[in-house]
């Protein structure tokens, strides 16, 4: 070993060399920020679907090293708002990429660069504060070598870029040499959060994502903006007391699994979009509850009784009051 690579791991053991701070990803919706931001951490921290702007929060991923510890914020989709609760996601961003490290500016390899990317470019030069920017060419195994040679000259010709890397995070292309990029970015200092944290996103938040993904499935266009969810009440049931065994050859009672009582609610814009929803005789719905189910009960680690409950709130996405409800805080 040379006396540089001596040197780099007693750093790795003292501390000295030791890296820790935040990167955010941002860019167009359905640009492949969440996934990517999964495939970071190495488990399921933020839901994906091929639904544009299914994020609506900005979730923190935890990448922990020997010798760098990064947090990655994933952010919602930018785009012209319609609603109030756009110019909200919107603003959300802004106030992200504002106070990080390092900003990763995501686009997808198999989609031009379009006024909405160059939007994006320009308000983060204006507004990251100097914060280094690396260009994340997004969703490589979708194109030929020649499309994304061409796609990530185009990526440079749009902004001054720390760095460009191109990455796929379903096939698990350059997963690691974006990591390895975004950490020379990050300032010297000690772990931020303790080693086997993967993610600060409260329980109640990430089970109610759960529900919202399970529900995007297979549903129209129009309707994933209209989608909500929130989680009222988590309860583990008290186990019921079994009969003591009987008799010389009686075997011991065998103790159910702990069972949580799960209690989401579901909320649609319009009558028409919970008939959606609930589908033929319910049959949608019980769909959607089987689904969750199984993703919360390896979130929590007991067995889950999941009870749904779908409702109208007329128009939330533009009312203060259900956007404060439903954690949408201006």
């Amino acid at each position: 070993m040379s006396e540089a690579a001596k040197a780099a791991e007693a750093g790795k053991e003292d501390g000295s060399h030791h890296r820790a701070g935040f990167a955010c990803f941002v860019g167009r919706p359905n640009a492949g920020k969440s996934t990517l931001l999964n495939a970071m951490v190495g488990e399921k921290i933020a839901i994906t679907s091929d639904k544009p702007q299914t994020t609506r929060r900005a979730v923190r991923g935890i990448v922990t090293r020997s010798d760098a510890q990064l947090i990655i914020v994933d952010t919602p989709g930018m785009h012209r708002p319609r609603t109030l609760l756009g110019q909200r996601l919107d603003d959300l961003v802004r106030t992200v990429w504002s106070d990080v490290d390092v900003v990763g500016f995501c686009i997808p390899a198999d989609e031009k660069i379009g006024p909405g990317d160059r939007r994006i470019a320009g308000e983060i030069a204006e507004q990251a504060h100097g914060a280094p920017v690396v260009g994340i060419v997004t969703k490589t195994d979708r194109t030929s070598r020649g499309q994304l040679a061409a796609q990530l000259v185009a990526m440079s010709e749009l902004t001054d870029f720390a760095d460009i890397v191109p990455v796929s995070a379903v096939a698990g292309e350059q997963v690691d040499v974006l990591t390895d990029v975004l950490i020379t970015h990050l300032p010297s200092g000690s772990r931020l959060y303790p080693n086997a944290e993967t993610t600060d996103e409260p329980l109640e938040t990430r089970i109610a994502e759960l529900v919202r993904e399970a529900a995007l499935d297979g549903v129209r266009e129009e309707l994933p903006h209209s989608l909500a969810a929130l989680v009222t009440e988590i309860a583990p049931r008290e186990p019921q007391a079994q009969p003591e065994p009987q008799g010389r050859a009686a075997q011991p009672t065998r103790q159910p699994a702990p069972l949580t009582d799960v209690y989401v609610t579901m909320f649609v814009e319009r009558p028409s979009q919970k008939a959606i929803v609930l589908g033929h005789k319910g049959s949608r719905l019980s769909a959607v509850g089987r689904r969750a189910r199984l993703q919360i009960e390896e979130l929590l680690g007991t067995r889950v009784y999941l009870h749904l409950h779908l409702t109208v709130a007329k128009d939330w996405q533009r009312d203060p009051k259900q956007l404060r409800k439903l954690g949408f805080d201006g």
